[in-house]
This record gives C-alpha cells, sequence and structure tokens, in this order.
C-alpha cells in the first residue's frame, strides 16, 4: 500500500482543483481480491468500512485500526448499495432477494421495501438516508439480468425507478418516471437537490450516462424538475457522493471525477481500473475510499465529505 501505486495519481483539469487536494498525498491501495467492488459505507464508531463484492456474494470489513479484510457477511445475497441512518444502522440493495433491508443493532435483518404495486422490485442497487428518516432508493436491472450479479429474471416492475419509503408509515411511493437505469443517488449537502445517475447507455446505443439534478417538493417528500448536471466522458457515472463545498466525487471508468459545484468538471483521481463506487470517511471524512473493479483504494484530501 506504500509509495506510487502505478496508474494511480491527480489530474488537474481546472484550478480550482487545487485547493481539493493535499499536496503530498498519493493514492493508496488497501486491498485487492475482489470481483466487483460497491457499496462501501464508513462507519465512524467502529472504524470501518464496509464494502459489498457482488459477484463473490459476500459484503467485506475493512478495519481501519490494523488495514485487514474480512467477510462480514456471507452469503450476502449479491448485495450492491448500502448506506447508513441515523441510529448507526447499516441500510443495504440485495440484488438475489430484490429487496431493501435493515441490520438492526442485534444483527438481526428487517426488510424495508421488496415490492411495489403488489409486484417485486427489479434489482434495488443503491440507497441514501435523507435526515428526516425517509430512505430513497434506485432500482435498475441488473441484478436480473444475468445470473452473475444475482439471478437472471423476468421484470415485473413497468420501468426502473426509483423510491422513497416514508420514514413513519413505511409507505413505499414511487418518484421518478422516465430514467432508463437509475443508478447512484446522494443529496446535496443542504438537502435541497437530489442528484442520480443514469446508466441506460450500459445496455442501449446512445443511452443515457449522466446525472440529472432533482429539486425537491411537498417538504422534500418527492421530487420536482429536473436538470442535467453532468455528461460522463468516461465510461458510466455510478455511484457518488458530495463533499461540504458542494462539490460532487462520482465514479467513472478511469477513476473519480470531480465537478465543482456549477457542474465543471475540475479534476480526476486516476485509478488504474474502472471505479463504481466510493464514500468519504475517516476521523475528520477527509478519505475518500474507492471501490475499483478488484481492489480498494483511498486517498487522503483536503476536503471533508458532506
Amino acid at each position: 500500500m506504500y509509495g506510487e501505486v502505478q496508474g494511480t495519481g491527480f489530474d488537474r483539469i481546472d484550478c480550482r482543483f487545487d485547493a481539493c487536494l493535499t499536496g503530498h498525498g498519493r493514492v493508496e491501495r488497501l486491498w485487492s481480491g475482489a470481483r466487483w467492488l460497491e457499496g462501501p459505507v464508513w462507519f465512524a464508531a467502529g472504524r470501518y468500512l464496509l464494502i459489498s463484492d457482488i459477484p463473490n456474494n459476500r459484503l467485506l470489513r475493512w478495519d481501519d485500526t490494523d488495514d485487514s479484510m474480512s467477510v462480514f457477511r456471507t452469503p450476502s445475497n449479491y448485495c450492491n448499495g448500502n448506506t447508513i441512518d441515523q441510529q448507526g444502522r447499516l441500510i443495504t440493495c440485495e440484488h438475489l432477494t430484490r429487496r431493501v433491508t435493515r441490520t438492526e443493532h442485534d444483527g438481526s435483518l428487517r426488510v424495508l421495501a421488496d415490492e411495489f404495486n403488489g409486484k417485486r422490485l427489479n434489482s434495488p442497487n443503491d440507497v441514501v438516508v435523507k435526515s428526516d428518516g425517509s430512505v430513497w432508493f434506485t432500482d435498475p436491472t441488473y441484478g436480473i439480468l444475468s445470473d452473475y450479479e444475482g439471478r437472471r429474471a423476468p421484470a415485473e416492475q413497468s420501468g426502473c425507478h426509483v423510491y422513497r419509503i416514508d420514514p413513519e408509515t413505511s409507505d413505499i411511493k414511487q418518484v421518478t418516471h422516465d430514467f432508463m437505469q437509475p443508478n447512484g443517488l446522494a443529496f446535496d449537502a443542504d438537502e435541497t437537490a437530489l442528484f442520480i445517475s443514469d446508466t441506460g447507455a450500459s445496455h442501449a446505443e446512445n443511452g443515457p450516462k449522466h446525472i440529472r439534478k432533482f429539486s425537491l417538493c411537498e417538504k422534500g417528500q418527492t421530487l420536482g424538475e429536473s436538470t442535467v448536471f453532468a455528461e460522463c466522458s468516461a465510461g458510466l457515472f455510478d455511484g457518488f457522493r458530495f463533499d461540504t463545498a458542494g462539490r460532487l466525487w462520482s465514479s467513472a471508468a478511469d477513476g473519480v471525477h470531480c465537478y465543482d459545484a456549477d457542474g465543471t468538471l475540475i479534476g480526476k483521481i486516476l485509478i488504474p481500473e474502472m471505479v463504481a463506487n466510493l464514500c468519504f470517511g475517516g476521523a475528520a471524512r477527509n478519505r475518500l475510499f474507492i471501490a475499483g473493479t478488484t481492489s480498494l483504494y483511498a486517498a487522503y484530501l483536503n476536503v471533508n465529505g458532506a
């Protein structure tokens, strides 16, 4: 993990990117040995990171205290996206069971969503929890397209949508209607907008490969108008996160792309394999954990995760 990792580096596209870097920081490879890493989530109280290895049907645990990687859960039901709620509980998207679950403090699992309008979900992909406790998740078809990341199965829903789970009633509401393959999602720091990536280009020629920005309506419970925030210039956007200054850090085919709040691509963190997702962690949330295809990378930055 020490020294310069071949194929990594920082690509300054705009001078605004300089403020994001420590000056002498480097990209570290923390661990290797996965088939397709996804869904990293940081647990500050335990100083560990959970991350999905989807094809290997396991959820891994990287320990910041000794740099060790272990298996947290197997089988994991080919889990993908993960997040943490205000009570410190793990929220997980599972491809195989086509559901969203919550791991309680005693280790038991509670199903938050597995159907909509009496029909099974496609394969929940990524998930975020808003400050009001509501759970928002994307539901593309990647987990039912083959047996590699789930199980091949017919879709029961009319399309691929984004849903909101009410924190009081547990009711599930569809909040989008025009996505091809909704994927990563995140609220900006002040929760005035929800950003969602569409990776429809993965299976459709000239399909979308962008991130859309949605305004929030009805006290933050529904989505309003949207604009395209950014188009991906290298592969597809998958998972992404915000820092406290409003910059968006997104996965891409060549690493991590950093966008200023106005949508300008200001720099990249180059990774020698495709990146699927990322998250901020560490005591000051100034360490960016990066899910490469087979390996977990990290870089200390001069920013703090939102």
